[in-house]
């Protein structure tokens, strides 16, 4: 579904199946943060809205819905990138931000294995990087790298998957195949990230672009 912001003009991507079924969603504008009502009267909600609010339910933190844990990324706009981001700290993950911003990419991190899965499950993500130790557990035995490598091979594909570790050689390719992922970087190898993801990306585009032409769209 999209739909125009009124007040500036906005042109917002939103999961139509996200909006509770025979009722409003109000939201404000991530640009210019005036209102916006979302319609979906196809079906009859199951459960009676609270008194007061008949027929419109507010997007906020609170609101219980399991997509309510990214509201932002309702309002993507067309063409627009994402980037789950799984550092070991808030520094880590800030220096990262910096990073797959910098190269035009949403920026979404994911504080343990079980919200990356579920962030996963409403939203395809373009790049996907996995820091060494997250959780405390090395990539090889964590939870995430399993869920990577489960998925059906014709959405992995349009996956770019990064491990950073102190224990990497940076854009070491045996290493990267053994562990399954397109990019492995050397923890000290930070400051030189956003050039060696620029040419890796790059790369790796023009490697498959003959194989995922003949893919059926994600």
């Amino acid at each position: 579904m999209e739909v125009v912001c009124e007040n500036c003009g906005a042109k917002l991507r939103i999961p139509g199946e996200k909006i509770p079924p025979g009722q409003q969603v109000d939201v404000s504008c991530p640009k210019c943060k005036d209102e916006v009502i979302l319609d979906n009267v196809r079906a009859k909600p199951e459960i009676s809205p609270p008194a007061g609010r008949e027929g419109v339910v507010r997007v906020g933190p609170d609101a219980g819905y399991a997509y309510e844990e990214v509201p932002p990324l309702d309002f993507l706009e067309e063409g627009e990138r994402l980037a789950l981001v799984m550092g070991n700290d808030a520094s880590h993950i800030e220096k990262l931000r910096q990073v797959v911003e910098g190269l035009g990419y949403v920026c979404v991190p994911a504080e343990n294995s079980e919200k990356a899965i579920s962030k996963m499950g409403f939203y395809h993500f373009d790049l996907v990087v996995l820091s060494d130790e997250f959780e405390g557990i090395e990539p090889g035995q964590g939870r995430m790298l399993h869920h990577l490598n489960s998925l059906p091979m014709s959405v992995r594909r349009w996956i770019f998957l990064v491990l950073i570790g102190d224990r990497f050689r940076t854009m070491d390719r045996m290493m990267a195949f053994a562990m399954s992922a397109n990019l492995v970087v050397n923890g000290k190898d930070l400051d030189k990230l956003p050039g060696i993801l620029r040419q890796a990306i790059s790369d790796n585009q023009d490697f498959y672009r003959i194989f995922m032409d003949t893919l059926p769209d994600k």
